[in-house]
C-alpha cells in the first residue's frame, strides 16, 4: 500500500509498505477514506520529537471503512465506517476506567523509552514515534487499528467525512481545551494560536458559555478565521504587548482562562526572546519553545486557569512558576482523552451546534502530501488545515 513516510528532518516520502495485518485478536484494520496533515505532524516534521525512524507511517487524524476484524471484536462489522481516535487506549487499566485514555497503561510497547524522559509513559499514539509506541499512521490506505473494541466510533448516518473527520483529534482537543477551563458561563477566554486546534478550542469555549474570546496569533489570515470562523476577538502579538493588552480588554484583571493551544514551536515579537529560545532548542538545551505558555500564565486573572491542549516534548527554560503559585493559578493540561468526547461531540454535529469542517482549507490526494506538509509549514495560499482524500 502506499504511505506517507518519515524520511528525517523535514523528509516526507510516498513510499510503498507492507498492508497491515490483524496481529491481536482485539485489532481491525481500516480502509482509509479521508487522513489530515495536524499541527502537531510538523513537530515530527522538524525533527522535535525523539526516537522517529526513517520510513516511520505518518498520522493519526484518519477514518475510513472497516475491512477486517479480530475475534475478539464484537462491536464493529466489516463495512462499518469509523472515526479513528488518535491515541490508543485499552479500556480495561485504571487509566482508561477514569476515563484518562490519553494515559492508557498498557497500549505503549516502548514505555520505557517514553519512562526516561517523562517519568512514566503516556499511552501510545498513531504515527507518532517509537516513545509513544511505533505504530504505523493513518497518512496512508490502510491502517490497522489495535484495540479496536474501544477507540473507533461507528458513523452511521450520511454525514460526510469532512463533518466527523476532526473527532479523530482536532475538535474534542480543542474542545477539552476548553472545558479544563471550568467554564459555566459568562468568561473571558484567551487563546494562543489560531491554527485549527485553536480554532476548536474558540469555538467550544463559545459552546459551554464563554461570553467573549480572544484569539492571540501573528498571522493575519489566521486571525481573520479566528474572527470571521470563531466568533473570537483578534490580537495579533506582533502589534501589541499581549500582557498589557489583555489587562486593558478585561478592565485590568485579565481572561478568566487562558488557552495554550501553541506548544513547542512557539514564536515570540522579541527577535532577542525568540532568538534565545531558538539557539537553546537548536542545541537542546531546551526542546520547546515556550513562548505561548509563558505569556498565557502572565497574562490570566488570579485564581484563573491556564489550559494546554498545544504538545510539549520535553523540558522548558524561564517557565514563571513563581507567578503561577502567587497568584493562585490552575494549570491543567493532557493530550486529548478522545474516546471520552466522541460520542457527546458527534452528538453536537449532527444537531448543527457545529460543523467542525469550517477549518479545512486544502483537499490533496494522499501522493501529494509532501506537498501539503510544505505548504503548512510555510503557511502558503492561507493553509490552515489540509485533508487527504484517498
Amino acid at each position: 500500500m502506499k504511505a506517507i513516510c518519515w524520511q528525517g528532518r523535514e523528509s516526507v516520502a510516498v513510499e510503498e509498505v507492507p498492508d497491515p495485518k490483524i496481529m491481536n485478536s482485539r485489532d481491525a484494520v481500516v480502509r482509509i477514506t479521508s487522513s489530515a496533515i495536524c499541527g502537531s505532524d510538523l513537530h515530527l516534521f522538524h525533527g522535535y520529537i525523539p526516537s522517529m525512524k526513517k520510513g516511520d507511517v505518518l498520522g493519526h487524524e484518519f477514518m475510513g471503512e472497516v475491512v477486517e476484524v479480530g475475534p475478539d471484536v464484537h462491536n464493529l462489522r466489516i463495512g462499518d465506517r469509523v472515526v479513528v481516535p488518535f491515541p490508543i487506549a485499552c479500556g480495561n487499566c485504571a487509566a482508561c476506567q477514569s476515563g484518562l485514555y490519553s494515559v492508557c497503561e498498557n497500549s505503549n510497547p516502548n514505555a520505557g523509552i517514553a519512562e526516561r524522559l517523562f517519568g512514566h509513559a503516556p499511552g501510545g499514539i498513531f504515527g507518532y514515534s517509537h516513545m509513544l509506541g511505533g505504530y504505523a499512521g493513518g497518512q496512508a490506505e490502510y491502517a490497522r487499528v489495535p484495540f479496536a473494541d474501544i477507540g473507533p466510533i461507528k458513523v452511521e448516518d450520511d454525514l460526510p467525512d469532512e463533518k466527523v473527520l476532526f473527532l479523530s483529534d482536532i475538535f474534542p482537543t480543542g474542545y477539552m481545551g476548553a472545558e479544563m477551563c471550568g467554564i459555566s458561563g459568562g468568561e473571558v477566554v484567551a487563546v494562543w494560536g489560531a491554527g485549527a486546534v485553536g480554532l476548536m478550542a474558540m469555538r467550544s469555549a463559545y459552546l459551554l458559555g464563554a461570553e467573549r474570546v480572544i484569539a492571540i496569533d501573528r498571522i493575519p489570515y489566521r486571525l481573520r478565521m479566528a474572527q470571521e470562523q470563531a466568533g473570537a476577538e483578534p490580537l495579533n502579538y506582533e502589534e501589541v504587548d499581549v500582557v498589557e493588552t489583555l489587562r486593558e480588554m478585561t478592565g485590568g484583571r485579565g481572561p478568566d482562562a487562558c488557552i495554550d493551544a501553541v506548544g513547542m514551536e512557539g514564536h515570540h515579537s522579541s527577535a532577542v526572546l525568540h532568538g534565545y529560545d531558538r539557539a537553546k532548542q537548536s542545541v537542546r538545551l531546551e526542546t520547546d519553545r515556550p513562548h505561548a505558555l509563558r505569556e498565557a500564565i502572565m497574562s490570566c486573572r488570579n485564581g484563573g486557569t491556564v489550559s494546554i491542549i498545544g504538545a510539549y516534548g520535553g523540558f522548558v527554560d524561564k517557565f514563571p512558576i513563581g507567578s503561577l503559585m502567587n497568584r493562585s493559578l490552575t494549570l491543567r493540561s493532557g493530550q486529548c482523552h478522545v474516546q471520552r468526547y466522541t460520542r457527546m461531540l458527534l452528538d453536537r454535529i449532527r444537531r448543527g451546534e457545529i460543523d467542525p469542517s469550517f477549518v479545512i482549507t486544502h483537499r490533496l490526494r494522499l501522493e501529494d502530501a509532501p506537498i501539503g506538509y510544505e505548504m503548512f509549514r510555510q503557511k502558503q495560499d492561507d493553509c490552515t488545515k489540509v485533508v487527504l482524500k484517498l
